[in-house]
């Protein structure tokens, strides 16, 4: 199968490197115009120095009023979005009685209304023209609840159940809305939380990496590339007929749902 997404334009969140990097690659080989959208400026620069096909967006999810902002910034570089790829980063790991309020509260509005506005500044246009594809990476906590990760647990299952819900709202409309639930994933992200998990339980790094391959029925961590080719896939014709779904790329992990 063949994708071909040309004339389309492409909005990727955390972008500069990892999961999203791997995307807008992805998107922009199948023929999108990606723009480009990281908090650090610098990274992105770094990751994509061709600003013809990457127009960079530098925008930090935390500010207020930035989903609004960056969609009318992404919309002036590309004059529309048909593709919107909401990746937010993820939170510092915590128990669930760990975390403070003012945590709650400032990863609710990174890693949730900073998407729901952006998306919902985006899908005005998509509707009118009959066509969109919003893909947002979450987490196979969602499913499964990872232990130490009570803040991502909770809010990107809040992101799960907004998804759901918009995909009814807007499928009429030619506008596909699904999730892609990432599990060990070979980013800086997961060898973070590799270093943290070992720091904790007082086991060497390569411990805790090898007792989370004996749980993956694939015996390896992931690709960045692999997951992407599953995001481009939602983003794609082809799968115009998928929407209101969470799709696991998480080699097999998962064997109870």
């Amino acid at each position: 199968m063949r994708i071909d997404l040309g004339g389309k334009r492409a909005l990727v969140l955390g972008a500069s490197g990892g999961l999203g990097g791997a995307i807008a690659a992805g998107l922009a080989a199948a023929g999108a115009r990606v723009a480009v959208s990281s908090r650090s400026a610098e990274r992105l620069a770094a990751a994509f120095p061709d600003d013809a096909t990457y127009p960079k967006l530098a925008a930090d999810l935390a500010a207020p009023g930035v989903g609004r902002d960056l969609a009318a910034r992404a919309l002036d570089a590309l004059g529309g979005v048909d593709i919107l790829v909401n990746n937010s980063g993820g939170p510092p790991p915590t128990t669930a009685l760990g975390a403070t309020d003012e945590q709650w509260r400032a990863q609710f509005d990174a890693m949730v209304m900073s998407l729901v506005d952006l998306t919902g500044a985006l899908v005005p246009g998509m509707r009118e023209r009959r066509w969109g594809r919003i893909v947002t990476v979450a987490s196979s906590g969602v499913v499964a609840p990872i232990p130490n990760l009570a803040l991502s647990n909770a809010l990107r299952s809040a992101l799960l159940g907004w998804s759901k819900t918009l995909a009814a709202e807007v499928a009429a409309d030619g506008v596909t809305v699904n999730m892609v639930l990432p599990g060990r994933i070979a980013t800086p992200r997961v060898a973070a939380l590799d270093r943290a998990n070992a720091e904790r339980s007082a086991r060497s790094v390569e411990e805790v990496a090898k007792a989370a391959l004996a749980a993956i029925p694939a015996a390896r961590y992931g690709t960045p590339e692999e997951f992407a080719a599953a995001a481009v896939f939602l983003a794609s014709p082809q799968a115009s007929y998928v929407t209101g779904t969470t799709l696991r790329v998480d080699g097999g992990a998962l064997r109870n749902v």
